[in-house]
């Protein structure tokens, strides 16, 4: 049997769920922890127990797009790839192959300074969502209702002035339901679909924040939509957000590449965890 090894920063119930589900189906398992784990460029895939695939677990987006980068010098097979990791951690990269490649998306503003943020502002008008380029668990995404709220957080912006505080990344608010769409697609099929609700009435539905988990039929049209984001940046394992639109259906906000799945997992008539050991366990061997 294929040897399978999960790399973590962090183990969560989804490490461990991947973890037992491997076990069960027989597969020799073990977990890595990219934290103590050391490769140069002078190593050889020989000096380490990658296994035969590897699925990439990081919590940790920049940790665990390098450690990819690090398997895939080593000829180490590993989910996903490193250049879907890349597209799918970076919002304004994914927003871009979204509408390169035809999926229904958002309109998105990309702006360079808080000023060209404020002419984009000054031209769309309110509401607008602000997001941090590179994030998850809805941390930093802002309901820009009026300019009194932008210029706040812009100035906030100009004085942290990290990095990534310098790309502004400004989305329409979409018309919709107080509820949006997590899928997950795994390979060439969407395996498990979830309403995710706002708690409180606000606008966003993360898991983590509170959102509950409601089953959601994986309609043809729907599945066609994610298969469509999925292969924009670049296929593999991935977990796919969809907003219904009040006048165009759905679109596509996000794609994200270390998907959790733990919410799903409750409302879900398929396993999650062993759709993801197999379709990996699958393509590595092929």
């Amino acid at each position: 049997m294929p040897k399978v090894r999960i790399v973590f920063d962090r183990v969560r119930l989804e490490e461990k769920m991947l973890e037992e589900k491997a076990i069960e189906l027989g597969h020799d398992t073990k977990m890595i922890d990219a934290k103590i784990t050391n490769v140069s460029t002078e190593n050889k895939k020989s000096d380490f127990d990658f296994g035969d695939v590897v699925l990439e677990r990081c919590v940790s987006y920049f940790r665990g797009l390098h450690f990819t980068a690090c398997l895939e010098f080593l000829d180490v097979p590993v989910f996903n790839r490193f250049e879907v990791a890349n597209n799918c951690g970076n919002k304004m990269l994914t927003s871009l192959l979204l509408k390169k490649h035809n999926v229904p998306t958002p309109k998105t503003y990309f702006s360079f300074s808080s000023e060209s943020a404020t002419e984009t502002l000054d031209k769309q008008g309110c509401p607008l969502v602000i997001k941090p380029i590179i994030g998850s668990w809805g941390r930093g995404v802002i309901l820009l209702k009026d300019r009194e709220t932008a210029d706040a957080i812009f100035e906030v912006r100009e004085l942290t002035d990290g990095p990534l505080d310098r790309i502004f990344y400004l989305q329409e608010a979409i018309k919709r339901p107080p509820r949006d769409i997590r899928a997950i697609a795994v390979g060439d099929q969407v395996v498990a679909a979830m309403y995710r609700t706002s708690t409180a009435g606000g606008f966003k539905t993360n898991i983590a924040l509170g959102a509950e988990p409601v089953p959601c039929e994986i309609t043809k049209e729907l599945e066609d939509v994610c298969m469509k984001a999925s292969k924009a940046v670049g296929g593999g394992i991935l977990g796919i957000d969809v907003m219904e639109d009040e006048k165009r259906g759905f679109v596509v906000h996000e794609v994200n590449n270390t998907v959790e799945f733990k919410g799903l997992a409750k409302v879900a008539k398929r396993n999650i965890p062993k759709e993801m050991i197999e379709y990996a366990v699958n393509s590595a061997v092929k």
